[in-house]
């Protein structure tokens, strides 16, 4: 039933009256709630129509003569078909090319060659009808504004820049897989084929070859609110964040200040100031800032019910023990393919990379953790007669046309957490081969990253023979500490391979118990099914491989099977002072170990083993 409220209050979301987005050139000040603004031309005009809400967006915000620009289309229905026209005074000009995003929210970014200094007009153009239009300058405007506060708030957060929030992180990680990362963040928003608000500013604040450009360097917990931040900045958005403490067994994290974009700045060039700001989002941000009380309304977020219409590109995944991922995409189910939810996150080297949804990526847990975890969106921001001021549970409902508060995950399983976001991942039963075959392929996609986080230890020692990098005292510690231990050591990496390794070693006991949720042939009885995937798991792990270098320069391929086969080493081989081959888990006795040349030394061995329950349980320990 909530499902179905949950697509009825989507329908109702997407029948909303035309929108018509056009960001001017000055900042003005907000004077009411309202996106527009007092005395002002207004920044977003209604209209009535039958058709589904679109926007409107030029790309930079202020074009010069002759410069190529882009119109970003953003709305409740397909646009592929639908047909951008500029008219003006110096005559026509059509796209001349495009790309989409296809599922919601929907999203088109045309690329237009650049037109003569004038007044022009934009039109949306379906079934030979004008839908939608707004009207923008093309003109020399180069001046940088000199402001008091890091950026200057101009309109309030509401449904439609939601949509455009989400259609943009769709876009910047459009055509991304598993396989796929990057040194930095900076690295992602610096191209300008996927980033639509690229030099968005005209500041060049986006070209690696200006003296002044953004730089981001996340880690996980930095990563959703500097891409918050970033959008929030380019079309003067509020942002804000709040310093956390970290709470304990007995005591959930409590939000403390609150720092927001109109605090001042010393800064005269705006980019400047973005990165300053930007450091004091990494001083004041920490893992526990997203797991806050569900209900806590003093709280960067806020949580969302589990469906379909609500885990949209820019939803941030807490897990419950330290670890943050943001939506980005999802691949629909087809008939012959599993549905696969897509995100992205930072690692402590810096390193951005995607993920997809399944047990191994995203933990869940509800008992004997620190905090709330579970999906959540960015609590928006209002402005009241220039004041900011965070939305309220109550407020945050269907009819406000935003994403609704729920407390759906509170004390929820793990099992009917998982369970529910398969359904909403996979709404058909999936064919249990084909189940299997993907979440084989996930674990491998899993270790590929592992051997690059290894990688860069043995890099490191290279550098620095003989070295030893200090490891924490504590259990708590070893899974949430910085420094080099965070930047070099696996601990929450390799846990997250254990509950994926275990997920598909039991694969074929779950389907045999629960045939109903699979395609399975009725005629066959749970042990012939078990038998068969077993079968096919075994084939299959065979048949796939990852390759490290050993410390004497020699590489050593490794089967996904032998890999399984040693989920015990695996326990005791986060320690980046271990050599490369007991970081996989190679036999004491054999070839492959007798080129480790590097070894934990004995009291970080002792604490090692006093942790290993915790990996056992396959537990994080409370952080």
């Amino acid at each position: 039933m909530s499902s179905i409220k949950s697509y009825i209050g989507l329908i109702r979301h997407l029948q909303i009256s035309l929108a018509v987005i056009f960001i001017l050139s000055n900042s003005l000040a907000c004077q009411t709630d309202s996106p527009s603004v007092n005395n002002t031309k207004k920044e977003i005009t209604n209209t009535d129509t039958n058709e589904s809400a679109l926007t409107l967006l030029v790309l930079p915000k202020n074009p010069d003569p002759g410069e190529p620009f882009r119109i970003l289309s953003t709305g409740g229905t397909n646009l592929r078909k639908i047909k951008i026209k500029i008219t003006g005074s110096t005559g026509d000009s059509e796209s001349v090319k495009n790309r989409n995003g296809q599922v919601f929210p929907f999203w088109r970014v045309d690329d237009f060659k650049g037109i003569p200094a004038g007044k022009y007009r934009v039109e949306i153009i379906k079934d030979k009808k004008t839908v939608n239009s707004l009207e923008f300058t093309v003109a020399r405007n180069r001046v940088i504004p000199n402001e008091s506060t890091v950026w200057k708030t101009v309109r309030s957060w509401d449904s439609a820049f939601e949509e455009l929030y989400s259609a943009w992180i769709n876009a910047l990680f459009q055509g991304c897989d598993e396989q796929t990362s990057w040194t930095a963040l900076d690295k992602v928003t610096q191209n300008a084929d996927q980033n639509f608000l690229y030099n968005y500013l005209s500041l060049g604040e986006d070209d690696p070859n200006e003296k002044t450009t953004v730089i981001m360097r996340p880690d996980c917990a930095d990563n959703p609110f500097y891409l918050r931040a970033y959008f929030a900045w380019k079309l003067g958005l509020p942002f804000g964040f709040h310093v956390c403490d970290r709470g304990s067994l007995e005591r959930k994290p409590k939000a403390g200040q609150w720092i927001t974009n109109e605090i001042t700045t010393s800064k005269n060039n705006p980019v400047l100031a973005f990165n300053s700001f930007l450091r004091m989002v990494m001083n004041g941000v920490q893992s526990a800032t997203a797991r806050t009380a569900l209900d806590d309304e003093n709280s960067d977020y806020y949580p969302v019910p589990l469906e379909a219409g609500s885990l949209r590109p820019g939803t941030v995944f807490a897990d419950p023990y330290g670890h943050t991922l943001i939506l980005v995409g999802n691949i629909p189910q087809t008939s012959d393919r599993p549905g696969t939810l897509l995100s992205v996150d930072a690692q402590p080297d810096g390193t951005v990379g995607i993920k997809r949804f399944w047990k191994g990526n995203f933990l869940f847990n509800t008992s004997d953790v620190i905090g709330e975890a579970g999906f959540k969106n960015f609590r928006p921001i209002l402005v009241s007669r220039g004041v900011l001021r965070l939305m309220k549970n109550k407020d945050l409902n269907t009819a406000s046309g935003f994403v609704p508060f729920s407390l759906q995950q509170r004390k929820m399983a793990d099992d009917v957490f998982y369970h529910t976001m398969e359904r909403i991942i996979n709404p058909k039963p999936l064919d249990a081969e084909s189940a299997l075959l993907d979440l084989i392929q996930a674990l491998h996609e899993q270790l590929l990253v592992r051997v690059t986080s290894v990688a860069n230890g043995e890099a490191y020692f290279k550098t620095h023979p003989g070295a030893i990098i200090p490891m924490p005292s504590s259990a708590a510690a070893i899974f949430q500490s910085g420094g080099q231990w965070e930047d070099f050591s696996t601990p929450n990496r390799d846990l997250r391979l254990l509950i994926a390794i275990d997920a598909i070693l039991d694969f074929p006991g779950v389907v045999s118990r629960s045939p109903g949720d699979y395609k399975v042939s009725e005629r066959k009885s749970p042990e012939q099914i078990k038998n068969e995937l077993q079968s096919i798991l075994e084939k299959k792990v065979s048949d796939m491989s990852i390759s490290y270098t050993r410390s004497d320069g020699n590489v050593q391929k490794l089967t996904v099977e032998e890999i399984l086969k040693r989920r015990d080493a695996l326990e005791m081989a986060y320690n980046p002072n271990d050599g490369i081959e007991i970081r996989w888990g190679a036999p004491e006795s054999g070839k492959e170990i007798t080129s480790c040349r590097r070894h934990a030394p004995p009291g970080q061995l002792e604490k090692m083993r006093a942790v290993r329950k915790w990996f056992s349980k396959r537990l994080h320990p409370p952080t």
